[in-house]
């Protein structure tokens, strides 16, 4: 899959490149081998430790516990992976590329039998192949994706926006940026966005706010899309397009 363009709440066109089939079945099966290998290990010393009479019921739940609840306290805890999606370098994301949250994370695992175990991941391959844009049934429920964190050339034309006329700016300040000052925000939110470095989207949203003595409440991808629309409508205003 070249790439997803979604776009967001205010309009704007982002480019996500989802994880491949090939990536997410490799993390898939890393984390089942994972899973073994911690059952085997757990057996063999419980068994050698208890006795099966009077710690088999302790023995089933300090196994079976952690392997239910895998997939989704790595991917609470790990901003998105697990171990196996760590070694592929990909990520699940909300599907406009903000971080997901634990409720999402949730309603995935919650559909993981179905998509996973119950049809032996017939209905997971189906779904991401089928649907263009890498979302298993769980991820359509969660308005989720998978992207791959792989690093890529940002494009030229991957930087372009095109405001409708209909538009209405909200920050008129951005007219005082200049085309390398917004073509350097929207490729440092394009690299945030790539790497899922949050840290970096808001010191970019802090910065910006500073230039241009805007005191924003939304957040901080919000806002730094929202100053790349204005300032895009702005500009074909200029130039007498849209």
């Amino acid at each position: 899959m070249e790439g997803i363009h979604i776009e967001t709440a205010q309009h704007i066109q982002i480019k996500q490149r989802p994880a491949s089939l090939g990536d997410r079945v490799l993390a898939y099966m890393l984390d089942s081998f994972i899973l073994v290998i911690y059952v085997v290990l757990v057996a063999i010393t419980a068994f050698a430790i208890l006795k099966m009479e009077d710690g088999s019921v302790a023995l089933f739940t300090f196994i079976a516990l952690p392997f239910l609840l895998y997939h989704l306290l790595f991917e609470v805890f790990m901003n998105g992976q697990t171990p196996g999606k760590y070694a592929l370098n990909i990520r699940v994301v909300k599907i406009d590329g903000s971080k997901a949250s634990i409720t999402d994370y949730l309603i995935r695992w919650l559909l993981r039998p179905i998509d996973l175990t119950i049809s032996s991941g017939g209905v997971a391959v189906l779904s991401i192949l089928l649907g263009g844009k890498g979302q298993r049934l769980g991820d359509m429920a969660a308005g989720t994706t998978v992207i791959s964190l792989k690093q890529t050339l940002v494009r030229g034309e991957d930087l372009l926006v095109k405001v409708a006329s209909t538009h209405e700016p909200k920050y008129p300040q951005v007219v005082n940026l200049t085309d390398v000052q917004i073509r350097q925000i929207k490729e440092i939110r394009a690299e945030a966005l790539q790497t899922q470095d949050f840290g970096l989207l808001k010191r970019l949203a802090e910065k910006t706010g500073e230039m241009l003595q805007i005191s924003y409440e939304t957040k901080s991808l919000e806002f730094i899309n929202q100053v790349i629309l204005d300032y895009e409508y702005f500009a074909q205003k200029e130039h007498g397009e849209g």
